[in-house]
């Protein structure tokens, strides 16, 4: 795949080929605040879609408005690598997007300057792991491919 991509791109090193090295999967919980329950819900839910057990993020400073103070439990991220970052690749494109309600593509605007693209899911039931019965909230996330 290597040869044929430095000779249809015309790429003089194979290094300049583009390639996926990890992907970072973030749900802000925003409830937490109030209970802090939520987020062990959010742990579940992520370590069911991702195989992998996610971190929990605490906030950086206190914020007087949102009532939230620092190192309060705001949210959890995973960052995954090798295998299972092509296998979590390949469920989101062949199972999860498609179950995404009205699924237009991706803009263009998604990708940063440095190559890394974004994008958010509204639900995590798109997911096949995640049982409908057993959520509390439909929660969203970020998904970051680097």
């Amino acid at each position: 795949i290597i040869k044929y991509l430095q000779k249809e791109f015309s790429y003089k090193n194979k290094h300049e080929i583009p390639q996926i090295k990890k992907i970072v999967i973030n749900m802000g919980v925003g409830e937490a605040i109030a209970d802090s329950k939520v987020i062990n819900n959010a742990v579940n839910d992520l370590t069911l879609i991702s195989g992998q057990k996610p971190v929990v993020t605490l906030a950086r400073k206190s914020i007087a408005t949102f009532k939230l103070r620092e190192n309060m439990k705001i949210g959890c991220k995973v960052t995954l690598r090798k295998d299972r970052m092509y296998d979590f690749l390949e469920r989101l494109v062949i199972v999860a997007l498609p179950r995404v309600k009205e699924f237009r593509g991706f803009s263009y605007k998604s990708f940063d300057g440095k190559g890394n693209f974004t994008f958010g899911l509204k639900e995590q039931i798109v997911f096949p792991e995640i049982n409908y019965d057993k959520i509390d909230t439909i929660r969203g996330m970020d998904i970051t491919i680097v």
